[in-house]
């Protein structure tokens, strides 16, 4: 009877073992599922911070771009608008020659051409080249 129960004892024992094993390894799949889980969430959850920055600083850059280009078409009713395109004539022809043809943009400023060149020194061109020159300093404005 000795025998019986050393083996019953032995059968339980070796269950409880196998049990414990199971239990560990269900139990280290459950962490590293949760783990991973929590990595893909925490990844989710940046990347759409990430977008949500990206989309307002494109809107701030758009409202600036608008607010400059404003601002320098009400150069035209600036009085020393004439004396303006009085210099961007002369720059005009310095750059392409004394026969160029140079007319007033609608949008204030002035279109010089001669034979195939052309250049473009209307007030709206002349605002966003010099919004693009400032990129450094514009960025610079998101990253504080």
């Amino acid at each position: 009877m000795d025998s019986a129960h050393t083996q019953a004892q032995a059968l339980v024992d070796a269950a409880q073992l196998k049990a414990a094993t199971i239990l560990a390894a269900a139990t280290a799949d459950g962490e590293a599922a949760a783990q991973s889980e929590s990595r893909m969430r925490s990844a989710r959850v940046r990347r759409q911070a990430h977008e949500a920055v990206l989309t307002t600083r494109n809107a701030l850059r758009l409202q600036l771009q608008g607010q400059v280009r404003e601002s320098a078409l009400a150069l035209r009713t600036d009085e020393r608008y004439p004396t303006l395109l009085d210099r961007l004539t002369e720059r005009s022809r310095m750059l392409l020659g004394p026969d160029t043809t140079v007319t007033e943009s609608p949008d204030g400023g002035v279109i010089a051409e001669a034979g195939s060149r052309r250049v473009d020194f209307s007030l709206p061109t002349l605002a966003a080249g010099t919004l693009d020159r400032m990129a450094p300093e514009v960025d610079g404005l998101w990253s504080r």
